[in-house]
């Protein structure tokens, strides 16, 4: 089985190329208000320059717990710069990528393996008790 990384990774860029992705904190949490049934994956991001923001813990902790209540697989990843590299020019700056939704418009969407793998691994850490695994992005 390939690994998360390699796993979120294609679900981003694939996401991105069908303009699937919702970036930015306030934007997350405007689509999940809006229309929760449309977000189909949620990633927090931060790094070692952010872990000190409470500003932004107490976004994440309200944005995860929005998540556990609306049946939507979360994962954190701890390389805002590489995540950003892989978002493009869809993330603007590095604020803006703190969190990215990944929604599906059509039925196809479901039908994108990447995702499949990274639900199926949410699933396995929450019955392991780790509600929001961390993933390792891998160097493209």
């Amino acid at each position: 089985m390939q690994s998360p990384g390699k796993s979120l990774t294609e679900a981003l860029v694939s996401a991105h190329t069908e303009d699937r992705l919702t970036i930015g904190v306030y934007e997350s949490a405007k689509i999940m208000n809006d229309d929760p049934d449309s977000v189909s994956f949620c990633v927090l991001a931060t790094d070692e320059e952010y872990e000190c923001d409470i500003a932004l813990q107490i976004h994440f902790t309200l944005i995860q717990a929005f998540c556990f209540d609306n049946d939507i697989s979360i994962v954190r990843v701890n390389d805002l710069q590489r995540l950003v590299k892989i978002l493009g020019d869809k993330a603007g700056d590095l604020e803006d990528a703190h969190c990215v939704l990944i929604t599906n418009p059509n039925e196809d969407s479901w039908k994108d393996p990447a995702l499949e793998k990274l639900h199926l691994f949410c699933e396995e850490s929450r019955s392991l008790n780790d509600w929001v695994p961390e993933i390792t992005l891998l160097e493209r």
